[in-house]
């Protein structure tokens, strides 16, 4: 079930999970992955805490993902994809699309072309 959620409640959404893993992937087509800090500013997630390896990762592939875990068992998890930059100290992502995601007992599959599992669809505003 995939269930659209206004652009303005990522920031609120990814306010409820302590931490997020953010995904590269650069020269290897292997992703690197770091457990990082994340907060919703205007319309960009802003990661902080990235090392050199996720760094220059983004320099050769702009292309990220973000995913926070459960906080609860049996909770969803929240997956942000976008484009990431170098900025400073931080990693700012621009997300293209956010879910919130929980797999079903049963997966069904998909005919609408959304989400198979139990999954709420996060809309986002691209700069």
């Amino acid at each position: 079930m995939s269930i659209e959620v206004e652009p303005g409640e990522l920031a609120e959404m990814l306010g409820r999970f302590p931490f997020v893993y953010l995904l590269t992937v650069g020269e290897q087509p292997r992703p690197h992955i770091s457990a990082l800090t994340a907060r919703a500013r205007d319309s960009v997630v802003e990661v902080t805490g990235a090392g050199r390896r996720s760094r220059d990762a983004i320099e050769l592939n702009e292309l990220v993902t973000l995913l926070a875990p459960p906080y609860e068992p049996g909770g969803y998890s929240l997956i942000v994809d976008g484009t990431g930059r170098v900025a400073g100290e931080a990693i700012v992502v621009a997300p293209t699309r956010a879910v919130l995601h929980r797999p079903a007992e049963v997966p069904a599959p998909s005919t609408d072309g959304g989400c198979a599992q139990d999954c709420v669809e996060i809309g986002v505003t691209p700069e």
